[in-house]
């Protein structure tokens, strides 16, 4: 890929396909245990750096993870290389703490009830070792600070039993079970010391005598809310955005746009507003959008007509024209009931140089050039088997799940999910046929699997003109038919390894290559 003026040679041959293995697990669920919707996960985000990762679920709780390979050995990952110390061969994480972001709200003014699920999850700079995040339900966007805190506690011990003279008793030890006082400022102490024998306050015995310390014995991590910004969108939000200016991020709904400055939740500028004067003419929505990553004048955000737009914040202060557009034209005939629904874009990805931007639809992936509006230069089938069973995806509502994508931090491969809890990976490299099925399970390969009923096509076979990644309809590599109760709806590209991060329902997986 292209990143500005950097121009990066395309390799010589595609790279060969990864070879994905499971890594770890969290909230695995027993076989026929039933899953609470309140632990469904509803957002995954990777920090910049990797090392850290959020977790937001439909209970309006953010739980947080942290990398723990690169620091096995007290020095960071770049130093071990240096060093050429043997290091872990994929990223490993462990729990870090978690916290209840949003709670259920009831808007009194429209008798509506707001939901405390976790929409999503944008990292922001860190400062001084803390972690700021934002995250955000269908209302209301919260600014969170992470840190370490030490608790501060005072001496157990008033008295030291190993100098004391005298026949009286020794006061109380550390060991005492008297319940300790709370001071105001969040400290304790225990009571002990005020228990001292008479025979200790003797002349001789004021001498042992010495003032309890404060010691910090612990460390806890607090997460705190900085800010909230709130009664900015009339309808739910879909997207928040981070600009690479570190000041300002964008908030969108169905019909607007706002940006606003991470020190200021008292207000917020409206920079995109589809909202017609009549609402009989509304045509389209807003459906996502994303800041630039480099450039912080330019953000994209996409429709429900299948359409992306690039503006300029430098041409005027409400966006209302667009600098590019990008739309695929619709193919001469093919116009059903479905096309519009299916059409709607339901997640953007810039890459991680800015210069291609990654859309979703709701059955296909596609890629396309920033600087090329005549089309995208890649598109991937993603479930080709569920054309014929649109009518019934209608009738429950299925075809209406928005489904995330993610691009690779090298940008040769993207990702996006499926039903039955699978999830695709795409080469996107010059001449690759990259084209992976994989589940969200401890064997993510199964799929994969050639049964004497109906042997898979080899990967060589499939060709890549423009689509490819088509199945046979109804059934997987192993010939089981789809579950589309189960879907795979959020995923998320570690920035700089291969390894990938998707929710089942309410257990998160783990997989590197």
């Amino acid at each position: 890929m292209h990143g500005g003026d950097e121009v990066v040679a395309a390799p010589s041959r595609p790279s060969e396909p990864l070879d994905w293995k499971f890594s770890q697990v969290f909230g695995e669920r027993t076989a026929g245990e039933e899953v609470q919707e309140v632990d469904i996960i509803s957002a995954i985000e990777f920090d910049k750096t990797g090392d850290h990762l959020g977790t937001g679920d439909c209970g309006g709780r953010v739980v947080l993870f942290e990398r723990t390979d690169a620091k096995d050995h007290g020095v960071s990952r770049r130093d071990l290389e240096i060093m050429d110390y043997p290091i872990s061969r994929h990223p490993e994480f462990r729990y870090k703490m978690e916290f209840q972001s949003h709670e259920p709200e009831f808007d009194y003014l429209k008798s509506l009830e707001i939901e405390e699920k976790i929409n999503k999850i944008r990292w922001c700079q860190t400062a001084n070792s803390a972690l700021f995040l934002l995250s955000t339900n269908d209302k209301t966007i919260k600014f969170w600070k992470v840190q370490e805190k030490k608790v501060k506690k005072i001496s157990d011990m008033n008295l030291d039993p190993s100098k004391a003279v005298g026949s009286g008793s020794v006061a109380s030890s550390s060991s005492s079970s008297s319940p300790k006082t709370c001071l105001v400022n969040g400290s304790s102490f225990d009571g002990s010391y005020n228990k001292l024998s008479n025979d200790f306050l003797s002349p001789g015995g004021l001498q042992l005598l010495r003032l309890p310390a404060v010691t910090s014995q612990e460390i806890n991590l607090v997460a705190r809310c900085r800010r909230v910004y709130g009664h900015a969108h009339d309808y739910h939000i879909n997207s928040i955005s981070n600009n690479s200016d570190g000041e300002t991020f964008i908030s969108a709904d169905d019909l607007r746009i706002n940006l606003w400055n991470l020190e200021i939740n008292s207000q917020s500028f409206n920079i995109v507003d589809v909202k017609p004067a009549n609402m009989e003419d509304l045509t389209e929505v807003i459906t996502s959008a994303e800041f630039h990553p480099t450039h912080c004048n330019m953000l994209a955000y996409s429709s429900s007509k299948g359409s992306i737009r690039l503006i300029d914040l430098r041409q005027s202060a409400l966006c209302d024209s667009h600098t590019k557009l990008f739309e695929e034209p619709e193919a001469p005939g093919s116009r059903s009931f479905f096309t519009e629904i299916i059409a709607s874009i339901s997640d953007i990805k810039f890459s991680k140089d800015g210069r291609y931007v990654l859309s979703r639809d709701y059955m296909t992936l596609k890629l396309w050039d920033i600087n090329m509006d005549s089309g995208p230069v890649a598109t991937f089938q993603v479930h080709e088997y569920l054309r014929p069973k649109l009518c019934d995806l209608y009738e429950n509502d299925s075809i209406f799940d928005k489904f995330e994508c993610c691009p690779s931090g090298d940008g040769l491969r993207v990702a996006t999910g499926s039903y039955s809890n699978l999830f695709r990976v795409f080469g996107c490299a010059p001449g690759s046929t990259e084209s992976t099925i994989l589940e969200a399970s401890k064997i993510p390969m199964r799929r994969q699997v050639q049964t004497p009923t109906r042997p898979s096509r080899p990967l060589s076979s499939i060709t890549r003109v423009v689509r490819r990644g088509s199945e046979t309809p109804g059934v997987d590599a192993n010939g089981n038919a789809f579950d589309f109760t189960t879907k795979l709806l959020h995923l998320a590209w570690h920035p700089t390894e291969n390894f990938i991060s998707c929710a089942a329902a309410n257990s998160l997986y783990m997989y590197y290559a």
